[in-house]
């Protein structure tokens, strides 16, 4: 299995080394055309929800409850067939996770990509 899994901010240029763009954010960008943002795919269902979203709002205080509610997030039944799709992508492909999220290690995007390597167990 793929393990090369890396993020970073959908606004930065991309590259031939991103491998499969994946855009993990609920609503789209500002300012980001579709065609600038060359996305392979964009998976709103495995984003945070709305109100999880809304009570995180970036505080980095807060990011390690984000993540354990995020995973939590992750194992509903509603979000199986995307967060399955995503780990079979990554399993044959390099991946980048895209986010808007000014502090990307903080972010949705660094939780699936540790979610997707192993590289941290989950707390709950």
């Amino acid at each position: 299995m793929t393990k090369d899994i890396t993020y970073r901010r959908i606004y930065e240029e991309s590259s031939p080394d991103d491998g499969k763009r994946v855009l993990v954010d609920r609503v789209w960008p500002r300012g980001m055309r579709k065609e600038a943002a060359q996305l392979d795919e964009w998976l709103r269902d495995v984003a945070p929800s709305t109100e999880l979203r809304r009570w995180y709002g970036h505080e980095p205080g807060r990011f390690d409850e984000f993540r354990r509610r995020y995973l939590t997030e992750l194992r509903e039944p509603e979000r199986q067939e995307a967060t399955e799709h995503l780990r079979a992508v990554a399993a044959h492909d390099k991946v980048t996770l895209l986010t808007a999220t000014h502090d990307v290690d903080h972010s949705q995007a660094a939780v699936l990509a540790e979610w997707l390597t192993g590289a941290r167990t989950s707390t709950t």
